[in-house]
C-alpha cells in the first residue's frame, strides 16, 4: 500500500512538471496545426473566410501558376538539405574530434565553436550582408588584393551564387550545434573500448573508424532529423538576405517563402491567398512530419550500443 502510495506520488508530480510544457506545444503548436489545416478547406478573399471548397486550394496548388512556384522552392529546399546535411554533419565530427583530442583549452574552443550559435540571426544576416557587399565589403576587397576580379562576385545577387552563399552563411552560424552533440557522443564512449584498441595496436584513425563513427550514431540520428526539419522549414536567413520573394529572381525561394508570400502578400503584391497558402503549410507539414519519422527509424535501426 505504501509503495502504490509513492507511486501514485510520483505519477501527480511528473505530470505536474509536464504540464507547462504540454501547454505550450498545444497553444504553440497542436492548434495552429489544426487552425492551418481548417484554413486550407475554405475560399478566402483576403482575410476573410469563404465558402467550403473541399481540396479545391490543394489541386490550385499542384497547377499553374503556382505549381512552378512549388517545385522550385522543393528542389532549392532539398539542395540546402543535401549541402547542409553533408557539409555541416562532416564539419561538426571534424571539430567534435578535434575537441575531443585537445587536453588543454577543450572549454574555450568549445565556446568558441558553439559561439555563433547563439547570435540573432537579423545580426547574423546583415553582418554577412555587409562583408559580402559587391562594391566595398571586406571580402571581395581582400579577393582584389589578390589579384583576383571581384567585379564579377555579386555573392548575394546572383542566382547562380545566392543560395550557395546562404547555405555557407547558415553552416558557420550552425556548425557549432552538431560540433557539440558529436562531441557529447564521443565523451559517452566507453574508455574501456579504446583502452582494448590500443592495446591490440589499433592507429588513431583506426580506432576512430572502426569504433568511435559507428558508436556515434545516437548522436547521427539527433543532428539527421534535425538538419532535415531546419531545411525544409528553411525561413529566416533566406527571408533577411533575399526578401519574401527569394531573391534574386526566386534563386534563393524556399517552401516556407512561398507559404509567407500565399498567405500575407509580398513586396511586389499585397494580394494574398489564405487557402492557398495553408494548403501549402499542411504539405510543408507532411513532408517533414513524415520525412523525419521515417529517417529516424531508419538511423536508430543502425545504431550500435556502446
Amino acid at each position: 500500500m505504501a509503495k502504490s502510495g509513492i507511486k501514485k506520488e510520483q505519477n501527480r508530480f511528473t505530470w505536474l512538471l509536464l504540464t507547462p510544457g504540454i501547454l505550450l506545444i498545444v497553444v504553440f503548436t497542436s492548434i495552429p496545426a489544426f487552425t492551418t489545416l481548417s484554413y486550407s478547406f475554405f475560399n478566402w478573399t483576403g482575410f476573410t473566410r469563404g465558402t467550403f471548397a473541399g481540396f479545391e486550394n490543394f489541386q490550385k496548388l499542384f497547377t499553374f501558376p503556382f505549381r512552378g512556384q512549388f517545385l522550385s522552392a522543393l528542389r532549392h529546399n532539398t539542395l540546402v538539405f543535401i549541402g547542409i546535411y553533408i557539409i555541416q554533419t562532416a564539419g561538426g565530427i571534424f571539430l567534435a574530434y578535434s575537441l575531443y583530442q585537445l587536453r588543454r583549452g577543450q572549454r574555450f574552443f568549445r565556446t568558441v565553436a558553439f559561439f555563433p550559435v547563439i547570435f540573432s540571426l537579423v545580426i547574423v544576416g546583415y553582418m554577412w550582408q555587409s562583408l559580402l557587399n559587391p562594391f566595398n565589403g571586406p571580402i571581395n576587397i581582400l579577393i582584389s588584393k589578390l589579384g583576383i576580379d571581384s567585379g564579377s562576385l555579386l555573392w548575394l545577387g546572383d542566382t547562380k551564387t545566392a543560395l550557395p552563399t546562404m547555405v555557407f552563411i547558415n553552416l558557420w552560424r550552425w556548425v557549432g550545434f552538431p560540433t557539440i552533440i558529436f562531441l557529447a557522443g564521443l565523451n559517452a564512449i566507453n574508455s574501456e573500448y579504446l583502452e582494448a584498441a590500443k592495446i591490440v595496436g589499433a592507429s588513431d584513425s583506426q580506432i576512430f573508424r572502426k569504433i568511435m563513427f559507428p558508436l556515434l550514431a545516437p548522436s547521427m540520428t539527433i543532428v539527421s532529423v534535425l538538419t532535415f526539419i531546419g531545411a525544409f522549414e528553411w525561413f529566416d536567413l533566406p527571408f533577411i538576405l533575399g526578401g519574401s520573394n527569394g531573391n534574386p529572381e526566386g534563386a534563393a525561394d524556399t517552401l516556407a517563402l512561398m507559404f509567407y508570400r500565399l498567405s500575407f502578400g509580398s513586396a511586389d503584391s499585397i494580394a494574398n491567398q489564405v487557402g492557398v497558402g495553408s494548403a501549402l503549410g499542411v504539405v510543408i507539414f507532411v513532408i517533414v512530419g513524415v520525412g523525419a519519422t521515417l529517417g529516424a527509424k531508419v538511423l536508430r535501426s543502425r545504431e550500435v550500443e556502446g
